[in-house]
């Protein structure tokens, strides 16, 4: 690859840049909100015109079956496909296209896409439709630089990232879509900053505990067993003993923000007693001694770590609470386990995109792993594909904040980072 080809590419993009703005805006006033699923096969059809005029072939495919799919939220997924001259690798961008709830505390129309400065504003800017847009961009400038490039260039907009991915990238695994034979290398434009390559997430166990007791009036709760209490026992021993114990667990792995580079767990959610009322009930609970309570936990662990050992540490607690409770009896049900994933800094996508941050920023790549998991569990996991990173504008802290926003010039600078990787690896 030459100076002056990657000079052409940055100009390509540099001429694109309302455009990009414009995408970004429209992608972000469908408000493909999860939950539900809402718009998502509106999203898909504007994508699908948009790369269908640039001359990929597109498939539209519903995750039947999936978890969350039916027939008034069904799962609709895109993949775009640009066929070169000739032979040689695949490339793949994959984006979802949903986005999480508005929340409280902003200041400005959550879908409205509002421009200010160097800003685009809304829900769903940062994570992760501006990477979206920067890789439509980005392949729409490669090709018009280099029309016989050579293997294949596509573009995914995928279901359910935000509860899991059940219904976009892992039903698209399953069927063979990111199959090796079929896609070498993977970039996911999550917002991980400009200049840095995440190469992977820390892994996550949820599980829910419930404690059992029996219910009796609340005027006599000696004639009952208050499950709450029982609980309560299990949070004030997680405070003595396990978290601790997860403070002294660091990994080499280079997590951000610092704070994840330990192991966490945090309680989701914790429910007692009788079911809430109704926002519009105006009378009192009834006086019951609560004989159930739950909790749900969200146990983030490290490379170095073995889940099952993650798991028996939870257990060996619970075992603790029982020994000096002798009417403590207690559920603990698995909901949701992903392993860690750390792509090598040697792998193909990791040292082209490395090369293409120096050239366009003029620095060298930070490497870093997510506290969170995104898709590249599934594409790994199920895939069985490697060569994948996540890499795109965006900061992460913004992500499902009010007032999210992503920064024009960012994504433009992100944008010809994927072309430079493109060129690299397809450019006859």
């Amino acid at each position: 690859m030459t100076s002056t080809l990657a000079d052409r590419l940055a100009a390509e993009v540099a001429a694109r840049r309302d455009d990009l703005v414009a995408l970004t805006q429209d992608l972000v006033r469908i408000p493909t909100l999860n939950p539900p699923g809402l718009n998502y096969r509106e999203i898909c059809d504007y994508l699908a015109q948009r790369l269908g005029r640039a001359g990929f072939a597109v498939e539209l495919i519903r995750a039947k079956g999936a978890p969350g799919d039916s027939a008034s939220h069904p799962r609709w997924n895109l993949v775009a496909r640009h066929q070169g001259t000739g032979a040689g690798d695949c490339i793949h961008f994959n984006s979802h296209h949903d986005v999480v709830e508005v929340g409280h505390g902003w200041t400005r129309d959550p879908f409205g896409a509002e421009v200010v400065g160097d800003r685009i504003y809304g829900r769903g800017t940062c994570d992760m439709k501006g990477g979206l847009a920067a890789s439509v961009i980005a392949a729409e400038a490669f090709i018009a630089t280099c029309p016989d490039h050579r293997g294949a260039i596509e573009i995914s907009a995928t279901a359910d990232e935000e509860s899991g991915g059940f219904g976009g990238v892992a039903w698209l695994a399953e069927r063979g879509w990111f199959d090796p034979e079929r896609v070498q290398h993977v970039i996911i434009p999550e917002p991980l900053h400009k200049d840095r390559i995440c190469l992977g997430h820390r892994g996550v166990w949820w599980a829910e505990i419930e404690t059992r007791g029996r219910i009796a009036h609340g005027s006599m709760p000696f004639l009952g067993d208050c499950a709450v209490r029982h609980m309560g026992a299990v949070l004030a021993e997680m405070e003595r003993t396990l978290f601790p114990l997860l403070a002294t667990k660091r990994t080499q792995m280079p997590v951000i923000p610092e704070g994840a580079r330990q192991s966490t767990l945090n309680i989701n959610a914790i429910h007692g007693g009788a079911a809430e009322q109704a926002a519009d009930y105006t009378g009192l609970p009834a006086p019951c001694v609560p004989d159930r309570c739950r909790i749900v936990i969200d146990r983030r662990f490290l490379i170095e770590e073995d889940l099952a050992e993650v798991k028996r540490e939870v257990t060996a607690l619970l075992e603790r609470v029982g020994a000096d409770r002798p009417s403590f009896t207690c559920e603990i049900r698995d909901l949701f386990e992903v392993q860690p994933v750390m792509t090598d800094r040697d792998a193909p996508i990791v040292r082209s995109t490395a090369a293409a941050i120096e050239t366009v920023l003029g620095r060298q790549a930070g490497y870093v792993v997510s506290p969170g998991t995104y898709d590249q569990k599934h594409i790994d996991r199920i895939g069985r594909l490697k060569n994948c990173i996540a890499y795109g504008p965006g900061v992460l802290d913004l992500a499902h904040q009010p007032d999210e926003w992503v920064g024009i010039t960012d994504m433009q600078d992100a944008a010809c980072v994927m072309a430079l990787v493109m060129a690299e690896l397809l450019a006859p």
